[in-house]
């Protein structure tokens, strides 16, 4: 499931479920359901096992989980979460992302310019800490502050004490704060990637439909020192794979669930937020068709950011319809009157019974503020915003910046600022152009920050002019500009940067005033925790928040317009897929697939379905058994799954996996890879 980070994780909150039914949840691994799981299914996780699983799960800082499947530092991920890497090492000549990549000895595993994975070693409750330093009846602003500085200090003091990446990440709506200490690895090389044509087998037509014949996998592998990491905490590979009505279990980093909203805020999210990043997606979907069209380098160039945008627009769309759903309304609108009325008869809740009016101005004001920017899109504004702001920020104590300006946070800004990817001028020109013509559609031609940026010419001419002017392709310069901090941004004459610096007051009051929406929405959302932990206590689970948790459930059909749905698919099945679609794209095995048909096994399960509550970001994640072995990678979730950002149901919806028993036939019998085959799980 790749969603666009940027528009998908945006500025919510993490917040508290209602109490979990069936299979629900998103559990913390500090705070496992044991009782539930011994009650169901006859099985409580030790601490040694949870903390196995969780050492052995990582997580890709560009969006996306993985899992370690060797002593050697291999990595198991989704083709899909590695194809921004896969894009980036790829050129004209060598399609890696289109053709697959196989390193066959490690001096050919291919360094990614700059990604970040992140291992989970251990979490602290630093909750009455980050408390004490918000004093109630606080405005917003202020209460943003004391809460950016106490959680940057305890940021800033971890990193200082263990060396780890360090964040404090809010949970039940501000009711918790907890401390996630991560080891980095940034020395990531790819070592293998299967052919577009398997892991996106069916394209956009069978996206978020089920069954599905995907190898949605790819394999890195980090190093240390210059050599491959040892790793102590690794997943070992199930070698009778999984049955039906096993139960399983899924390590990985949703990205951000809803599932508390309020009415107001989930009307909000109906007839105004979506229907407005939908509009957006389509427009960006559009660009990036055309811009495909000019060649095939075009195509190839646009390819990965299409295929996210297709994939995003999709996803949205299924979680409007959810919300489109008059039944889905009517339950929710029915359980908050009846949670307000037992407020309002309770002296000691009824104080909290504010907090939903404070909820509904908050989206009013979200109403009023939506489609209001102070940027522009593409890689070299981005890099251009960052200077500037990273000038402004570094010139204030670590705990009064910007998050990602912190201190703690530094290492992963500059990684990703001097990233050597390359950054093609033609894309960069169209992405530019169409944000500005954006920008001025929805300020007016008029408006005086339009006039400035625009410098009097066209979109496509002023996008043009920046491009071809700017020196922000070269690391070098970006580098000399950090070094140079404030005195050297103000004093340079590149027109990007100049750009970014005229804009830079108008972002930083957009975001200021969203910051402060969302410290009221957490104030508020937080007394909203405190009432349903009074009424139903604390045994639940809190919202999704890009950070790892274990979800669970049984392989399990389905039913749908009468039909049953099978648990699992086979290799011989995708031939058949491929034959009753008249071997046309999207649905074209690639021609290693042909070649390798006879020595295949047609009966190997390659995807299957259950029902663990999974969501954006579950993408990569690893599905293990109660041995904690490998049995398969999550990769996507069917069209019935995807309202799981409000809610949860375990009658059609499903979380879609690659059986690890495709992968190792797959790489074994299709792509010559016995040897690496071997070392999972060894």
């Amino acid at each position: 499931m790749k969603f666009p980070t940027n528009v998908l994780l945006g500025l919510t909150l993490s917040l508290v479920s209602f109490p979990a039914s069936a299979d629900e949840g998103m559990w913390l691994f500090n705070d496992l359901p044991k009782a539930q799981l011994a009650e169901k299914y006859g099985f409580t996780p030790s601490e040694a096992w949870a903390e196995h699983v969780m050492r052995a799960s990582v997580r890709f800082n560009s969006g996306g989980s993985a899992s370690f499947v060797s002593s050697r530092g291999l990595v198991l991920t989704n083709h899909h979460v590695g194809a921004d890497t896969l894009q980036k090492l790829s050129t004209a000549e060598r399609n890696l992302l289109e053709d697959g990549f196989l390193a066959k000895t490690p001096a050919e595993e291919l360094p990614a310019p700059d990604l970040e994975l992140n291992q989970l070693v251990s979490i602290e409750d630093v909750t009455e800490r980050v408390a004490a330093a918000v004093k109630e009846g606080m405005p917003a602003a202020e209460a943003m502050a004391a809460r950016r500085a106490v959680t940057a200090k305890i940021e800033k003091e971890s990193l200082e004490a263990t060396g780890l990446r360090s964040d404090v990440v809010t949970l039940y709506g501000g009711a918790r704060h907890h401390l996630y200490r991560y080891k980095k690895y940034t020395d990531v090389r790819l070592v293998w990637a299967p052919e577009s044509g398997i892991a996106f087998f069916g394209g956009d037509a069978d996206n978020f439909e089920y069954p599905r014949y995907c190898l949605d996998v790819c394999i890195f592998r980090v190093y240390e020192d210059g050599k491959p990491a040892r790793i102590e905490h690794f997943l070992k590979v199930s070698a009778g794979g999984v049955s039906d009505g096993e139960v399983v279990f899924v390590s990985g980093n949703p990205g951000r669930t809803q599932r508390i909203f309020t009415v107001a805020a989930l009307k909000y999210q109906r007839d105004h937020y979506l229907p407005f990043v939908l509009d957006y997606l389509r427009r960006r979907e559009i660009l990036w068709q055309q811009f495909g069209l000019e060649g095939e380098e075009q195509a190839r160039r646009a390819k990965d950011d299409l295929l996210g945008i297709q994939n995003g627009r999709k996803a949205l769309g299924g979680r409007l319809q959810g919300l489109q759903t008059p039944a889905f309304f009517a339950a929710k609108e029915a359980e908050e009157k009846e949670l307000r009325q037992r407020i309002a008869g309770d002296e000691k809740l009824k104080q909290r019974g504010a907090a939903w009016q404070m909820i509904e101005d908050v989206q009013k004001r979200r109403k009023a503020a939506l489609g209001r920017t102070g940027e522009f899109a593409g890689a070299l504004y981005d890099i251009a915003q960052q200077l500037v702001f990273l000038s402004i920020e570094d010139q204030k104590p670590s705990g009064e910046r910007l998050r990602e300006y912190r201190d703690s946070a530094r290492e992963s800004l500059l990684q990703g600022l001097f990233s050597p990817a390359p950054i093609y001028p033609d894309k960069a020109k169209a992405e530019l152009a169409d944000s500005m013509a954006l920008f001025m559609e929805r300020r007016g031609g008029d408006d005086e920050l339009v006039a400035k940026a625009l410098d009097g010419k066209s979109p496509e001419t002023r996008a043009a002019e920046l491009i071809d002017g700017t020196r922000l392709t070269d690391v070098d310069y970006r580098k000399q500009l950090v070094s140079g901090g404030r005195r050297a941004i103000e004093a340079s004459d590149d027109p990007m940067i100049r750009l970014a610096r005229l804009m830079e007051p108008e972002a930083r009051r957009l975001r200021q005033e969203q910051e402060e929406l969302a410290e009221i929405e957490q104030q508020a959302y937080s007394q909203v925790a405190d009432v349903l932990f009074a009424i139903h206590g604390t045994d639940t689970y809190p919202d999704a928040t890009f950070t790892l948790r274990l979800a669970f459930g049984p392989v399990a059909g389905y039913r749908e317009s009468g039909s049953v749905i099978p648990p699992w698919t086979t290799i011989g099945g995708a031939f058949e897929h491929e034959k009753r679609h008249g071997a046309k794209d999207p649905w074209i095995l690639p021609k290693s697939w042909h070649a390798a048909r006879s020595r295949l096994n047609p009966e190997t399960p390659m995807d299957f379905v259950c029902t663990a509550d999974i969501i954006g970001g579950n993408s990569g994640s690893p599905v293990v058994n109660r041995e904690a072995e490998l049995v398969g990678v999550v990769f996507d979730g069917n069209i019935q799954s995807l309202t799981a950002n409000y809610f949860y149901s375990d009658e059609q919806a499903r979380a879609v996996s690659v059986d690890v028993r495709l992968i190792l036939e797959a790489l074994r019998k299709v792509y010559n890879a016995g040897g690496l085959a071997g070392e999972l799980g060894r």
